[in-house]
């Protein structure tokens, strides 16, 4: 059993035995199951984990819920004007809905209501250190895990904990991928990551150029478009700008019905091209580049925008960049514009700077990670990481499953050992197994998954942990 004071909380007078008097002080948590973050994906994990007869110490090292959704954290992607992309109903937590009277697609700071509801419905801050963030994890003997821990911002001592099992909910929408360019440090705007971007004031009246036709790159061309003296938009391919309407519908309903009736990818793709043909036409008219690949080969864009801007010359579509000088940025068709501040909307690469990176196969310590279901790793059967997915839909579905599963894993090695040897070996031969179809590479997509295929590869791996 576990050591702890009265709340659950870990007792600093107790150390694990055996450890040389040399060593540092750890405090043996028992059974207890470690969560790091408390975004989305850390909250349904504690949940889910206390469900089924776990003890949960969650380390946060922001001061509340949310994640990324906290626009008062530092690491927050969000700006003022984000709402999300998938629909209520493909977003909720499917024990614990939005609010009816809430729109299709709320904004930001509804949604952190939303996780701070959840997290005092189910009773989860108990279970939180806020303000902690991890240092450390490693393996430690008898499949636990050490969790090494410190006040954020490096203030106080460190300490160490030992646990049976660890789930990794740090997201992966924090750490900036930044692109290089030829004479990138010598220009003399003002260069910034949309990362840093949380307002359209900072843009107002400039000369602005949005690098990047993912969604956080087209809604700031689009609030360029408005707020502005001049906005390009500079993309690398051709894309496929959805609609988040259709047939008065949210377009991700429109197309989860299509995916419930099982409807071949081939037909849906030419539903979807027809359907565009119909309310937006050719996009190469409005000098949009034309998509190099068919439509849900790439993280769907929703925006229903973007195309209106650059149809009424808000927007001016370029190039990739080729180059940057002084005072001026030279594109890939030898234009040259000349723009005051450049957002690098370029996307984020996942960070566990906490954690070995052989532990996840990833032996070049690149970010990317073999695991089976986006989740599992092999060789270390007591280690999940959450919420590590890029679905077509909403995520929190998709965390609340994988956290159920790996909550019933560790019951079947205390309870049917053999059943969780069985899950082991699928780890070990299906890891990197992709849930999208046919992507376009590259480190935008490594996640990418199919929300309906992937949910489906879930409950086949829940019914053969419960012999079903």
């Amino acid at each position: 059993m576990s050591t702890s004071t009265d709340h659950g909380r870990p007792d600093p007078e107790a150390t694990s035995s055996g450890l040389g008097s040399d060593g540092p002080p750890v405090s043996d948590r028992g059974d207890t199951v470690c969560v790091i973050g408390a975004g989305a994906s850390g909250l349904t994990a504690i949940k889910n984990l206390r469900e089924h007869g776990f003890g949960v110490d969650c380390y946060e090292r922001e001061t509340g819920v949310g994640g990324a959704w906290n626009w008062r954290h530092d690491r927050s992607p969000v700006y003022a004007s984000t709402h999300l992309i998938s629909s209520k109903p493909f977003t909720q937590f499917p024990d614990f809905p939005m609010p009816d009277s809430w729109p299709d697609y709320p904004h930001h700071s509804q949604l952190l209501s939303y996780f701070e509801g959840y997290a005092d419905h189910f009773d989860l801050r108990s279970h939180i250190w806020f303000g902690t963030e991890v240092v450390r994890v490693e393996p430690a003997e008898g499949e636990r895990w050490d969790v090494t821990t410190r006040s954020t911002g490096g203030y106080g001592p460190e300490r160490t904990s030992r646990y049976a099992a660890v789930v990794i909910a740090n997201g992966h929408n924090w750490s900036p991928k930044l692109p290089r360019y030829e004479g990138l440090e010598q220009f003399r705007g003002e260069i910034m990551h949309a990362s840093s971007y949380k307002d359209p004031a900072q843009l107002r009246g400039k000369r602005v150029l949005v690098v990047g036709a993912g969604n956080t790159g087209c809604d700031i061309a689009v609030e360029a478009a408005q707020q502005a003296a001049h906005c390009w938009h500079s993309t690398r391919r051709g894309y496929w700008y959805a609609p988040k309407y259709v047939l008065g519908r949210p377009a991700d309903q429109v197309n989860d019905s299509l995916l419930a009736m099982r409807v071949p990818l081939r037909v849906r793709q030419w539903l979807y091209h027809w359907t565009l043909r119909l309310t937006v036409g050719d996009l190469t008219r409005f000098g949009l580049p034309k998509p190099d690949h068919r439509v849900y080969e790439t993280h769907p864009i929703a925006n229903s925008q973007l195309v209106y801007y650059v149809g009424h010359g808000g927007i001016g579509p370029v190039p990739d960049i080729a180059r940057f000088h002084p005072y001026a940025v030279e594109l890939s068709d030898g234009r040259e514009i000349d723009p005051e501040v450049v957002i690098f909307a370029t996307g984020y690469l996942p960070r566990f700077e906490f954690l070995d990176a052989s532990v996840f196969g990833d032996s070049a310590g690149a970010g990317r990670p073999t695991l089976w279901l986006n989740a599992f790793t092999p060789g270390h059967p007591t280690l999940a990481v959450a919420g590590l997915v890029q679905p077509d839909s909403g995520l929190f579905t998709l965390s609340h499953w994988q956290t159920v599963l790996f909550a019933r894993l560790l019951q079947a090695r205390r309870d049917r050992p053999e059943r969780a040897a069985a899950f082991a070996r699928r780890v070990r031969e299906r890891a990197g197994e992709r849930y999208s179809g046919q992507v376009k590479e590259s480190s935008r997509h490594w996640f990418e998954v199919g929300h309906a295929d992937y949910l489906r590869a879930v409950q086949r791996a829940l019914h053969d942990l419960e012999g079903k």
